[in-house]
């Protein structure tokens, strides 16, 4: 068996966390498989908003703990992210509903529909199991499909008095709606994130792919979480290509070199962090054998009779970027999990644009190195800007603090630069960058790669608070302010490509954004399917099998979720350079 760091003397909790498609959930599953064969008894937990743990364990686990009778020793528990937010939206808009007019108590409540509630509320389920002994006492490990995220433990650490401060009325704190509520179980929480912090009772899995952009948002995550206090975290690098596969099919031995070239220049961060690889295996990780060979060396897949590459509609990007050059100008915006590919794709729109002949502004909030190395270069037509995220918060900041702030006791002003330190106060920065580009979309194609979500939009329009917002950098001046949502729901003028991966995780995650979005009234143009391998013919045993998993996938988005979809093959070398970039978008 193999012997992996990250199973080295276990504490009892054991969280996964990553971006979607690299294999947590999987990998969690599987992990606690293994430890229950140990004779441990194991509790799974997953907060993950589309999670597949009952797919996996072919079960209906839902809000309960439920044995899985396979496996002797396991049981498992699905929060379920979405309804812990409903109730926790009632819990704060209850008491007022029928006090305070109507369409009050429907701000408030859209106040609290966002990712940030739903993150909150997600950690006020499982909380418990961290801080009360008693609901896990029958369990030797509690393992957890989807940490808490460097976001979120910045949000818990904020010590203000909100309720106060907002009644005064000297502030208007950006994150307010889940920090509403946090005041009574602040005690509670305190002692969850000392739990999560001390390497004796937890430990933190980041779950990466072996590519360079999946490596930085890994190290990202654990620059967060270290942040927050949050050491000792352990690195598992998923699905990593067997040398054997590369023997006789230049596809396959290309990804080995790629993936091996990101591995050996990982980030600097990760120095001595112990880390832990697993190969990619031709299966999908489906019930608990399936899981137990995960977690082993995979002999050589044997391919069933037949072509699994089985011919159905794969619809190539290029034709997705002719319907798009049709208009002549545009606003088109890019939306995605991490790790799925969305400013190579970006990057590619934009320079297929640019080539025929289209002046196109590419703007992306990501570092700045990724989109350069990813251009590598100048095309005409073409201009790029980047929107630093840091520098546009605390431009922001000071804005604020200089009009809002002028007018502020001591007490006043400390708690205002408090809520200014909230996370959110970063997406509102972003986003008001954002919005001043939108307005080149009348006379050129302004394409935006790490665009802002619809619980982004929805906060800032919908509900007012972007006028609020307005309103602290004017000082209340009564000025009128315009809001760019109407441009962005209208599909003449913008539209949106999800970007996702043919596999199951990422798919359901693009379905979550895409019904966001829509209750922002904003309806996305198409998805875009990248780094398809169904897409490309190979002779890799492993590569085929997964070619016919992909297909599965491929079809559920063209029947299920997108009335217009585009696939983007995968490619032998890193789509770099503009050549690199025009072979993504099919025009080489």
């Amino acid at each position: 068996m193999v012997e992996y760091n990250y199973l080295h003397q276990p504490p009892r909790f054991l969280f996964f966390t990553g971006k979607g498609g690299v294999g947590k959930t999987s990998i969690a599953c599987a992990t606690a498989v293994r430890l229950a064969d140990a004779g441990k008894r194991v509790l799974l937990v997953s907060t993950d908003p589309a999670s597949n743990v009952g797919q996996i364990f072919g079960l209906d686990i839902g809000n309960r703990i439920t044995a899985i009778g396979s496996v002797p020793g396991l049981a498992a528990l699905e929060i379920d992210p979405q309804a812990a937010a409903s109730a926790y939206r009632e819990r704060i808009a209850g008491p007022v509903r029928g006090i305070l007019p109507e369409a009050v108590v429907k701000g408030i409540e859209e106040q609290l529909s966002g990712a940030c509630t739903t993150e909150i509320a997600a950690f006020d389920e499982f909380t418990a199991l961290l801080t009360d002994t008693a609901l896990t006492a029958d369990f030797d490990h509690v393992v957890f499909d989807t940490a808490p995220t460097g976001h979120t433990i910045r949000l818990l650490q904020l010590p203000g008095a909100w309720s106060g401060f907002l009644e005064k009325g000297k502030g208007d704190a950006s994150c307010l709606g889940p920090l509403a509520g946090l005041d009574k179980q602040r005690s509670q929480y305190k002692a969850a994130v000392d739990a999560l912090a001390d390497p004796g009772r937890s430990r933190l899995i980041l779950v990466a792919r072996a590519q360079q952009a999946s490596l930085r948002e890994a190290a990202r995550t654990h620059q967060e979480l270290a942040a927050t206090g949050l050491f000792g975290q352990y690195l598992v690098v998923n699905g990593i290509l067997p040398e054997r596969e590369a023997a006789q099919d230049p596809l396959a031995a290309a990804i080995y070199r790629r993936e091996q070239t990101a591995l050996s220049a990982m980030p600097a961060v990760f120095d001595g962090l112990r880390y832990d690889r697993i190969e990619l295996k031709a299966f999908n990780p489906l019930g608990p054998e399936a899981l137990r060979q995960l977690l082993l060396p995979a002999p050589p897949p044997s391919l069933a009779s037949g072509d699994t590459q089985a011919k159905i509609r794969i619809p190539c990007l290029s034709g997705l970027i002719d319907d798009i050059a049709g208009d002549g100008h545009g606003l088109v915006m890019l939306m995605g999990k991490g790790g799925v590919g969305k400013t190579t794709l970006a990057a590619a729109i934009a320079v297929a644009l640019a080539r025929r002949g289209l002046p196109v502004h590419l703007t992306t909030s990501d570092p700045a190195a990724h989109l350069q190395e990813t251009l590598n270069g100048a095309a005409d037509n073409l201009s790029v800007s980047r929107i630093d995220p840091h520098a546009e918060t605390e431009r922001y900041r000071r804005q604020v603090l200089e009009s809002k702030g002028a007018c502020l006791d001591a007490e006043g002003l400390a708690l205002l630069e408090e809520d200014l330190r909230s996370p959110c106060t970063e997406e509102i920065a972003v986003f008001q960058a954002f919005s001043r580009i939108i307005r080149e979309a009348g006379q050129k194609f302004v394409i935006m790669d790490t665009a802002p979500t619809g619980h982004t939009l929805l906060l800032l329009d919908a509900t007012g608070a972007y006028h609020r917002e307005a309103g602290r950098l004017t000082g209340g001046s009564g000025l009128p302010v315009q809001t760019p949502l109407m441009q962005l729901q209208d599909r003449g003028q913008t539209k949106v490509l999800l970007v996702t991966l043919a596999e199951t995780t990422p798919v359901l995650e693009a379905a979550h954004l895409q019904a966001d979005l829509r209750r922002a009234g904003i309806e996305p143009f198409a998805w875009v399917i990248n780094s398809c391998v169904a897409a490309v013919p190979v002779q890799s045993p492993l590569l085929r099998q997964r070619a016919g998993n992909e297909l599965r996938e491929i079809e559920a988005v063209s029947q299920r979720h997108a009335s217009r979809y585009a696939v983007a093959r995968l490619l032998p070398n890193e789509p770099v350079g503009v050549d690199g970039l025009m072979q993504l978008a099919g025009g080489q």
